[in-house]
């Protein structure tokens, strides 16, 4: 953990591997007894925790009993059955386009298990008081209050260059959580009963309310293509900024507005 302190005011930030990927927090202004390194420890926590439940690459996980049938889902604990409700009622909801199953049939609940952990890490920061925080979970951003500088700015990343920048974001107050979803970037929950998707969009980012839904609508868009699009933006308060495979972008109307940097649309 690293702290910053400019002008009086505090930044800290703790970056730590779990899930496959890298998480960072970033809080400004610490106050109050009991928040510091055991609120971020709890936090940590919490990502690992649902790492050791649902990962399927690790053989001792309770979903990978499920998955090699040593466990059936009736006999899974409440946490995992109901992680799996709500991967099911997100399948529902954007028509089958997001789905927890694999094609063989597997259980895969990646699709919404880090958007929760997120939202957890998020309630423990909010019951310390705090509200100026960014968490960055493998481009997952849900972010609260503002910076030094003012609103929070997220970089989406160009699909074709892993190292160069697409776009960054001002997120908006009323939009606090944005998830990227991308076949190059995270093909391994993206799961459909189709093709259709997979020839419409090389990367969605989806701006919502909060970021499991941020996170699957982002999911479904890549699945199921530009009915997807249409349902998603139609059915829930989000702003879209996809990539097309022929390079060409497509942004909802809010979204462009808070683009600081990117290409013409």
């Amino acid at each position: 953990m690293s702290t910053i302190h400019e002008n009086g005011d505090r930044l800290t930030t703790r970056v730590f591997n779990t899930m496959g990927t890298t998480v960072s927090l970033i809080v400004r202004g610490w106050y109050g007894e009991g928040t510091g390194p055991g609120t971020v420890d709890g936090i940590v926590n919490i990502f690992d925790d649902a790492d050791q439940r649902y990962s399927l690459y690790r053989p001792e996980s309770e979903l990978s009993q499920i998955a090699s049938g040593s466990l059936r889902l009736c006999q899974a604990s409440v946490e995992l059955r109901q992680m799996y409700e709500l991967a099911i009622s997100w399948r529902n909801s954007t028509h089958g386009a997001f789905t927890p199953h694999r094609a063989d049939g597997t259980i895969d609940l990646s699709g919404v298990v880090k958007g929760w952990a997120i939202a957890q890490a998020a309630a423990v920061l909010a019951a310390e008081g705090l509200d100026n925080w960014c968490i960055n979970a493998g481009g997952d951003v849900l972010a609260r209050g503002t910076n030094r500088t003012g609103a929070w700015t997220v970089g989406i990343i160009d699909p074709v260059d892993r190292t160069a920048l697409l776009a960054s974001v001002r997120m908006p107050g009323h939009l606090p959580a944005i998830a990227t979803s991308g076949v190059a970037e995270r093909g391994d929950h993206i799961w459909t009963q189709t093709t259709t998707g997979s020839r419409t969009f090389l990367q969605v980012t989806v701006l919502a309310a909060d970021i499991i839904t941020a996170d699957a609508l982002a999911t479904a868009i890549i699945a199921g293509g530009r009915g997807t699009l249409d349902l998603a933006t139609t059915g829930w308060p989000v702003e879209v900024f996809a990539v097309e495979r022929n390079g060409a972008l497509l942004a909802t109307p809010g979204f462009r507005r808070i683009l600081t940097t990117a290409p013409i649309l």
